[in-house]
């Protein structure tokens, strides 16, 4: 059960393995891209190319019997992205578990790999836990710790997380099924969450100390992105480099060759190296200081409310 890449990865894994998947369940196909066409899931995708039945409730919930009717013998889930009823997790053999992208308790919910970069963390992972009927809670069975480096992304650390928790999963599928594994419980006092990214948090304040600003726009690369405004026009912000720099937050204090440099709430001034202004395809800093940024000038200011 599972629906964007990390989950198709770990799907992957799964086949090469040798296991007999029977059925594969993801979210329902959306509308992507600007012309709005309907694409099947990452995980669908996977599994129609392997020939193995997929089915797409809308409402898990309630809408389960199909997946009953396959008599499944252990339930993978990873980034599937609805809780799934008692009746499921009850139905299989050896249960249902999930892969998730975090150290849990910490960073519980759909955003783990964003919020963990946002919060400036050294090291996050995966853990391998029971389901249960209620977000990411249950009883956990086997851990794996991958380091964040310093110019880490979403995108980047999605990757080793990937690779990492499938590895996990075929490591600890085998004591599962034998009954050599241990569950332990959460310590539901260290819980913390990890909500989804709402447009609100997408926005760079560049009250906020410049080392804030860096882990956002890290932790929101490339997906869904950041974004300040230059003239009243949004520029998605995907990258940028840490520098000395004071000023008024969000005024442009230097114009150098590979980006404009823009004064935040502390010392850490932020150039951006990695850009995408309205209308325009995404380009780096220096592509951008040859077209949109001869317009610019010292003491211009940068910001949402600008």
């Amino acid at each position: 059960m599972g629906t964007p890449d990390f989950a198709a990865s770990t799907l992957e894994r799964v086949i090469e393995a040798g296991y007999d998947v029977v059925g594969v369940v993801s979210q329902p196909d959306k509308p992507v891209g600007r012309k709005r066409e309907i694409k099947p899931t990452p995980v669908k995708a996977v599994a129609l190319a392997h020939g193995i039945p997929v089915i797409q409730p809308i409402k898990i919930r309630t809408d389960y019997e199909e997946l009953l009717a396959m008599k499944p013998d252990l339930i993978i889930t990873a980034a599937y992205g609805q809780i799934v009823p008692t009746a499921v997790l009850d139905a299989p053999k050896h249960g249902a578990i999930n892969v998730h992208a975090s150290l849990l308790p910490k960073y519980r919910g759909g955003a783990p790999i964003h919020q963990a970069i946002i919060d400036g963390e050294k090291e996050t992972g995966v853990t391998i836990m029971y389901m249960v009927d209620k977000l990411d809670a249950g009883d956990m069975l086997s851990k794996v710790v991958v380091p964040i480096e310093e110019k880490d992304t979403v995108g980047s650390l999605f990757e080793k997380l990937s690779v990492a928790g499938a590895d996990l999963l075929l490591e600890t599928i085998p004591p599962l099924v034998q009954g050599d594994l241990t569950p332990v419980a959460q310590n539901e006092e260290e819980a913390t969450f990890a909500p989804n990214i709402s447009r609100e948090r997408e926005i760079l304040d560049f009250t906020r100390p410049g080392e804030d600003l860096y882990n956002q726009i890290r932790g929101m690369n490339p997906f869904p992105s950041s974004y300040t405004t230059l003239e009243g026009a949004r520029l998605k912000v995907f990258f940028a480099e840490k520098v000395e720099g004071n000023g008024t937050p969000g005024e442009i204090i230097r114009l150098e060759e590979d980006g404009p440099v823009i004064a935040t709430g502390s010392h850490v001034a932020l150039k951006l190296v990695d850009l995408q202004p309205a209308g325009k395809k995404r380009m780096d800093g220096q592509t951008f200081m040859r077209g949109v940024g001869q317009a610019l000038t010292l003491g211009m200011k940068v910001g949402v409310e600008s």
